[in-house]
């Protein structure tokens, strides 16, 4: 036992006390309420104008120094204006689309370089049901034939090979509303 009594009475030195090291601050990002990405980005979203309000309002330093170039009271609200009159040109395109030529367009496209198609368009203002033209030139050249959409939102014909010439008398001989003077063969 007096062993043990002198390892108790042995003095365990003291350790010095725990410093920790200074550390680099790290910076606290700041994000937008409104889109929830730093304010850097918010003119890249499509909710630009609100994110410019939210920060004029909680934060002007970082506005001011993200937007020199605008005053702080009541920005957001001129952009806004600015930009409500320029989908209005918009809707007279419309109208142009609206008034789309009279005629079936005959197309001649190069597929590869020496592979064709046909596309007609345009056989729909003439009251044409275009699944059954389609069948119709699918069956008479013994090739595929399918009904499309465009990116302008309407639909036409795309024949498989060069049948620009015969599918012109096709249309003429099975739509008795189209005239030869309707329709318009392009060759590209």
């Amino acid at each position: 036992m007096d062993e043990v009594e002198d390892v108790e009475a042995v003095a365990v030195p003291e350790l010095p006390a725990y410093v920790p090291r200074e550390t680099k601050h790290t910076p606290s990002i700041l994000y937008c309420a409104v889109c929830s990405v730093p304010p850097e980005y918010c003119d890249f979203g499509t909710t630009k104008e609100k994110c410019r309000g939210w920060l004029a309002s909680e934060h002007p330093d970082v506005f001011a120094r993200l937007y020199p170039d605008e005053q702080q009271d009541g920005a957001a609200e001129p952009k806004i204006d600015a930009a409500a009159p320029a989908p209005a040109p918009a809707a007279p395109s419309k109208k142009k689309k609206t008034a789309a030529p009279t005629k079936v367009i005959v197309k001649r496209v190069e597929r590869n370089k020496r592979k064709f198609v046909t596309v007609v368009s345009n056989l729909e203002l003439f009251d044409v049901d275009l699944k059954k033209a389609a069948k119709l030139f699918a069956n008479k050249f013994a090739c595929g034939s399918s009904v499309t959409k465009t990116p302008t939102g309407g639909e036409e014909i795309v024949v498989q090979g060069d049948v620009s010439d015969d599918i012109v008398d096709v249309i003429l001989s099975n739509y008795k509303k189209i005239t030869d003077d309707l329709v318009d063969v392009i060759v590209k």
